[in-house]
């Protein structure tokens, strides 16, 4: 599985809670939620039963290297595991309505990537949109990297995990993780200490976050 977005907003984040919401991926109810959800239904594509075994999630940081994920753990286990960097590549560089009109141009120009039926129509990415687009207007397909790379984590939730997924063995060796006990791990590692050395966030004001009047 895939943890797209992950993280805190204020006043969590100036106590680290970032670092309790990575934390939390880890845990039990995680992966019991993840079975209730997946366990007996049929993939769409393959027609492949789901057995609903978690074992292994994958996120990148949002920018370069990440400050959250690194040196993270959990009783002497380290949570994230760095296994490289991305190219660089994405579309929120074209910003400021130019998605909008490479949309626009795309929806009259251009025949949307090649998926498969069952998913319905249309792209499957943004990013392959801005790709199909570039060329018919005269520009180079490589504009899609912007050079900011993204640091890739892997989160194994199985001691052997890597053999699973390799198909070399069908016995999953889960490690025990309860959300409390997580919670009262990161209370002592992270929140006390930063509460007590970091006393702004009692100045947050909700108000900051209201989106209109």
């Amino acid at each position: 599985m895939d943890a797209f977005v992950l993280g805190a907003v204020p006043p969590y984040a100036r106590l680290l809670c970032g670092k309790l919401v990575a934390l939390l991926m880890i845990s039990d109810e995680v992966r019991d939620a993840f079975s209730r959800r997946y366990a007996g239904r049929t993939s769409l594509i393959s027609e492949r039963p789901f057995d609903g075994r978690l074992v292994l999630i994958t996120t990148s940081s949002a920018l370069g290297r990440s400050s959250l994920y690194n040196r993270l753990t959990f009783r002497d286990r380290r949570v994230f595991l760095s296994v490289g960097f991305t190219s660089g590549s994405g579309e929120f560089h074209f910003s400021n309505g130019i998605y909008r009109d490479l949309l626009a141009f795309a929806r009259e120009r251009c025949t949307p990537s090649a998926k498969h039926e069952r998913w319905g129509n249309g792209w499957r990415s943004r990013r392959e949109l801005v790709r199909a687009v570039l060329p018919k207007l005269g520009l180079s397909r490589e504009l899609v990297y912007h050079g900011v790379r993204r640091e890739i984590f892997l989160v194994p939730l199985a001691d052997n995990a890597a053999s699973f997924l390799r198909g070399e063995t069908d016995h999953v060796e889960p490690f025990s993780a309860p959300a409390a006990e997580l919670f009262r791990w990161f209370r002592e590692r992270w929140l006390l200490p930063r509460a007590s050395r970091d006393q702004t966030y009692r100045d947050f004001d909700p108000q900051t976050l209201r989106l209109w009047g």
